[in-house]
């Protein structure tokens, strides 16, 4: 039974959305919504929601339909309420008096600590406050559940609590996740709508089999196109031919079959459609500097701590050459960023521990993208970061997806895929040979991730990255390193580490 059907959408604002927008959603559907930044997720989610209207079509609801939406930020209003609150919050005013004991429940589902409870919710990590908002649209039972970007700031385990807790809704709710999360939707979807501004196609698989599937409807698209061309061109001359002829012996008869030769092109042209072109959110270019040294980085026999002195984690000899691609795996609150920032420090700072070899070129990126909290907009961060020309400065930003616009109105402007593109910009024209990338793929589509992923290998590129995302982990890493028992390890499939944190 469908819950909600949607005809003939389509979106306008500064540009075209979307257009020619049909399908349903059943009860129970799990549908992954895929697009590149900027395409309209989540004016989507929202026009679903009933918060936006369509610039025109139609969007109708069975009768009663309780619809729920998870945005990405929470609201104003919510920041001075503690996690309690705010989902408490969501219910209505007698639910909120008599029925309070069912946040207590929801919370326990979403293995909510006590102490987040009843913290105020503009002091909560972006992981905790996109919990919340789940919370909060889960609280009101549903038939509809809308989520944006759900696994944003999430480590392994609470995506292993969300993918838990989606599969444990009932049978009948049907969830409509927009994400980049490669793993995410193909653990926890069935079906896959892309998102596109006209020919939008819509997969009763999951992510991986159907972005398979988009990709052959697209090369047999265009292998049709290039054919149907091949066949108007064919047309045309031969109508061209016998026009000559025509003219030349005054024959009607040829007259005539010139000019339905020429219509039969015309209609052939008019129906050929080309294969889709995604237009890019912004390119995603990397440099590896090169280095004679081998050994990159050195690492002897010391030990992560917390800014009190308690032991996270010891390390006794590892190292990192020039063409590993390590990535860094464990529970949060193992130490990981506590690492990150040591091995930070100790490149640029001497560290009796920590050594980098003398041509060591450091790139580094927070997962917060706060190296660009120093710039005033994109344009200074340019210049400021290389000895690039005022022609050249703004043709790299372009290529990066910043607008001439967006490139001198200030960096906290920019959408969070705008951020992360910057912040490649400027690694790349730091010429590093050694990158230090935490939670690199936050904000990224899956266009950026691919561009990122084929940067790194391409280059053959020395990093050490910290990443939740399993499909990047799995692409790009050579070399596993965990943190287990207080201790650095380093296994040969990352799987199995998947699993334990996911199940944790």
């Amino acid at each position: 039974m469908s819950l909600i059907a949607l005809k003939d959408l389509s979106l306008v604002r500064s540009e075209l959305l979307f257009k020619d927008l049909s399908f349903t959603v059943a009860k129970g559907d799990r549908l992954g919504l895929v697009a590149a930044n900027g395409r309209g997720k989540s004016s989507l989610l929202r026009i679903l929601a009933g918060e936006e209207t369509a610039t025109t079509g139609n969007v109708t609801n069975i009768r009663g339909l309780v619809v729920a939406f998870a945005p990405q930020d929470p609201p104003a209003h919510l920041l001075p309420l503690s996690f309690y609150d705010a989902v408490r919050d969501a219910l209505t005013a007698e639910l909120a008096e008599t029925e309070s004991w069912r946040v207590d429940i929801l919370l326990d589902d979403l293995s909510v600590d006590e102490d987040i409870r009843h913290r105020p919710v503009s002091q909560l990590s972006g992981g905790w406050q996109r919990t919340m908002l789940l919370a909060r649209a889960a609280i009101v039972e549903p038939d509809l559940l809308l989520l944006d970007e759900p696994t944003n700031h999430l480590d392994l385990g609470r995506i292993g609590v969300l993918q838990r807790f989606l599969m444990n809704l009932p049978r009948d709710c049907a969830v409509i996740a927009a994400s980049h999360d490669r793993a995410f939707l193909d653990d926890t979807t069935t079906r896959t709508l892309f998102l596109r501004p006209t020919g939008s196609e819509d997969f009763a698989l999951p992510y991986s089999r159907a972005r398979q599937a988009l990709d052959e409807n697209d090369s047999a698209r265009g292998r049709q196109y290039d054919n149907d061309m091949r066949k108007v061109k064919a047309l045309r001359q031969q109508a061209a031919k016998l026009k000559n002829i025509g003219i030349n012996s005054g024959s009607d008869l040829l007259v005539v079959k010139t000019k339905q030769l020429s219509e039969r092109a015309d209609k052939l042209e008019e129906r050929a459609q080309p294969a889709h072109l995604e237009r890019s959110a912004g390119n995603i270019r990397l440099t590896n500097s090169g280095t004679h040294a081998k050994a990159l980085v050195t690492i002897n026999d010391t030990q992560i701590e917390t800014p009190d002195q308690r032991l996270l984690f010891r390390i006794s000899k590892f190292w990192i050459e020039k063409s590993d691609r390590i990535a860094l795996l464990g529970a949060n609150g193992t130490g990981k960023t506590r690492f990150v920032k040591r091995l930070q420090a100790a490149l640029i700072q001497e560290d009796p521990h920590i050594r980098g070899a003398a041509s060591l070129k450091l790139g580094y990126s927070d997962q917060a993208l706060s190296q660009l909290d120093q710039f005033p907009s994109p344009w200074e961060a340019v210049k400021r970061s290389s000895d690039l020309n005022d022609h050249q400065a703004r043709s790299q930003l372009a290529g990066a997806g910043i607008s001439m616009e967006a490139q001198t109105a200030p960096v906290s402007r920019l959408s969070g895929g705008q951020r992360a593109r910057l912040a490649m910009l400027l690694l790349r024209l730091t010429e590093p040979n050694f990158y230090l990338l935490d939670e690199p793929t936050n904000h990224l589509d899956i266009e950026g991730q691919d561009m990122l992923e084929n940067e790194l290998i391409e280059h053959e590129t020395a990093c050490l990255l910290v990443s939740h995302d399993r499909a990047f982990i799995t692409n790009v890493a050579t070399r596993f390193w965990v943190i287990e028992n207080k201790k650095l390890i380093e296994v040969d499939d990352p799987a199995p580490v998947f699993a334990k944190l996911i199940a944790e």
